[in-house]
């Protein structure tokens, strides 16, 4: 079999992806969560007399916590599977990557498993988030001054 024949096969064969529906799903759970941040929000204001910047603390503390939780019962995978980007780029992306991490090496010990490991997939955004924003702050300083 030659290869452009193979390729041919591995392209009919390949499943489609969804595009507009991923696009759509991805798209309203984003705005689900934002919706609820919102309403959590608002309630620690007006119940708790939480300033705003408290309450926005809470709110991030809580969906960390609430992403951490279901990534350790295996119910984030799942959502993820369905909603993509929905889930995954907001802050409950980032803990559900460290607590995937922590979980699958918790077997190799809490020193050279889980300490070792706990940045595995996060730690490249942390590095590129990091350097990045060091030369954009460069940049600004270059161009305010």
């Amino acid at each position: 079999m030659n290869k452009n024949k193979y390729l041919k096969i591995v392209k009919d064969l390949t499943p489609k992806e969804k595009k507009l529906e991923n696009s759509a799903l991805a798209f309203l759970m984003g705005g689900v969560l934002g919706f609820i941040a919102e309403g959590i929000k608002l309630l620690l204001v007006y119940n708790l007399h939480l300033t705003v910047k408290d309450a926005t603390t809470w709110v991030l503390i809580i969906y960390i916590l609430m992403a951490s939780i279901f990534t350790a019962l295996s119910f984030f995978d799942k959502l993820v599977m369905k909603y993509k980007c929905g889930l995954i780029v907001p802050i409950t992306g980032f803990a559900h990557s460290i607590t995937s991490s922590a979980l699958d090496y918790k077997t190799d010990g809490l020193i050279t498993g889980v300490g070792a490991s706990f940045f595995k997939l996060a730690g490249c955004i942390l590095l590129y988030g990091i350097v990045s924003a060091f030369f954009f702050a460069i940049i600004k300083v270059i161009i305010y001054v």
